[in-house]
């Protein structure tokens, strides 16, 4: 069911119109906007990335990878799922790839910057596109999957957006969660991402419990590369020169591939039912009973 951003009452019908108190959502660039005033500029991310990251995604070892690793996870964990909303969908690299895999699946997606939403049309003709503030979904037991693919870190007020994900999620469905692990990594490129944090395995656990999902499953990834990251995460910290948020995403193509192949074994390990303990990021997914 949607919510009205007005009145905060429930309903259903063909349009965003609510019968309640009639007001509706404006649009913004085309899309449905929730959030219009954040919609150019908050504190979350920087959106000028967008267009780099547009351009390097479907190229990078990394990008590739997570996107199999949730395709993956959701062929696992939420075999008869029929809709799937992500948060923060950025430019639709991830939401393209389940798209490509799980054509059955009803998608959406939101992203709180407009720029963002801008690429994700051009990638997603035909998914559901809106600007929304993760903190405020305007849905009630609507999807069967959400997921947040390293978004969280992003927002301050991470407990809030879980519980607007409880909410927003049906009964029996649950969400997908990756975020980045281990605060100790913590380096120039965590401040250019505007992270808030970088989390513990136990903290993210405890966190999407008190929200009131099971947690089914907990991993960390990238854990075989996690060696070249500490090494790469610490010059960071030490390096005078300007720090380039791209340099990690331009790499030449033989380590690209060898990068790649290494997290395959390793997204191997995962499926054969292996949680990796510490690595790069975390995987999460959670059931909501």
């Amino acid at each position: 069911m949607r919510l009205c951003g007005n009145c905060n009452k429930a309903f259903d019908g063909p349009g965003w119109q609510c019968p309640f108190c009639f007001q509706k959502p404006m649009r913004l660039e085309g899309h449905l906007a929730f959030a219009p005033e954040l919609a150019e500029n908050n504190e979350g991310f920087e959106a000028d990335y967008f267009r780099e990251l547009a351009k390097l995604e479907a190229g990078n070892f990394w990008f590739r990878s997570r996107n199999q690793l949730i395709v993956w996870a959701l062929k696992q964990y939420f075999p008869r799922a029929e809709s799937l909303l992500e948060i923060g969908c950025g430019t639709g690299f991830v939401l393209s790839g389940i798209k490509e895999a799980l054509p059955e699946v009803s998608l959406s997606g939101s992203e709180i910057f407009s720029a963002g939403l801008a690429f994700a049309a051009q990638r997603l003709p035909g998914v559901e596109l809106f600007q929304m503030d993760a903190r405020r979904i305007p849905f009630t037991e609507e999807f069967d999957v959400i997921g947040a693919f390293d978004v969280l870190e992003h927002i301050k007020a991470d407990a809030e957006v879980l519980a607007q994900m409880y909410q927003a999620t049906r009964k029996g469905g649950g969400i997908l969660l990756t975020v980045p692990h281990h605060p100790f990594l913590w380096s120039p490129a965590d401040d250019y991402a505007r992270h808030v944090r970088r989390y513990k395995s136990r903290e993210l656990r405890d966190r999407v419990q008190r929200a009131g999902f099971d947690v089914i499953r907990i991993t960390s990834f990238v854990s075989l590369l996690l060696p070249l990251l500490m090494l790469s995460r610490f010059k960071q910290r030490f390096q005078r020169k300007e720090f380039d948020p791209t340099s990690e995403l331009k790499i030449n193509s033989l380590m690209n591939d060898g990068l790649r192949r290494i997290l395959d074994v390793e997204r191997t390990l995962i499926r054969g039912g292996v949680s990796l303990p510490a690595g790069g990021s975390l995987l999460l997914i959670a059931r909501r009973i």
